[in-house]
């Protein structure tokens, strides 16, 4: 977990095969621990062709199983259907827009968002902007993404950062990225 906090989480991120990466983990999780989701980390990139969305969106019934059979993974149909799906997704969004990123960083001007009071650890679990994408990517076809999925997909990615102003990764990201400051209350729910 420490080198997962020191070196990924909030390290703003913009390449699609690590964001889909990144946001298959989240749905995945849903309903158990992170901790969990980097334990199995290993086991995810070996089912999943190291989330190679291009190969996932082909998958049928027979890789269905062979994930369900794979030794340590998590057990759940649905997400494993929801996964094949979101790869689908995930094509047309970068069909659309020329990539995934150029899609989900546009919502911020392609800058990682200080909301006041997050460095001080007053920090939400969903807000207006991942209520807004979660909207969208459900509108699009998404599974397993809503907002608070969302919203941890943002940290993870660097589109928010959300590290303690104590921690080394706050000022190491803010000195080498674009940031915005953007007031916490005006983004609405």
């Amino acid at each position: 977990m420490r080198k997962y906090h020191d070196e990924e989480w909030g390290v703003p991120l913009h390449d699609d095969q690590k964001q889909f990466e990144f946001l298959m983990m989240e749905a995945m999780q849903c309903g158990l621990s992170w901790d969990l989701m980097i334990k199995k980390r290993e086991i995810f990139q070996r089912c999943f062709d190291n989330f190679d969305y291009d190969l996932i969106a082909g998958y049928n019934d027979n890789d269905i199983d062979r994930i369900m059979n794979t030794e340590g993974m998590i057990r759940s149909r649905r997400k494993i259907e929801a996964i094949i799906n979101n790869a689908r997704c995930f094509q047309e969004i970068r069909n659309e827009f020329g990539s995934f990123c150029n899609w989900l960083w546009a919502f911020s001007d392609g800058k990682t968002i200080l909301y006041t009071g997050h460095a001080d650890g007053d920090v939400p679990v969903s807000n207006g902007l991942s209520d807004r994408i979660a909207k969208e990517l459900k509108k699009r076809g998404f599974k397993y993404l809503g907002t608070v999925t969302v919203y941890s997909h943002l940290q993870a990615c660097g589109m928010i950062n959300d590290h303690d102003k104590n921690c080394d990764c706050y000022e190491r990201i803010n000195s080498r990225y674009p940031t915005v400051i953007k007031r916490r209350y005006l983004e609405k729910k």
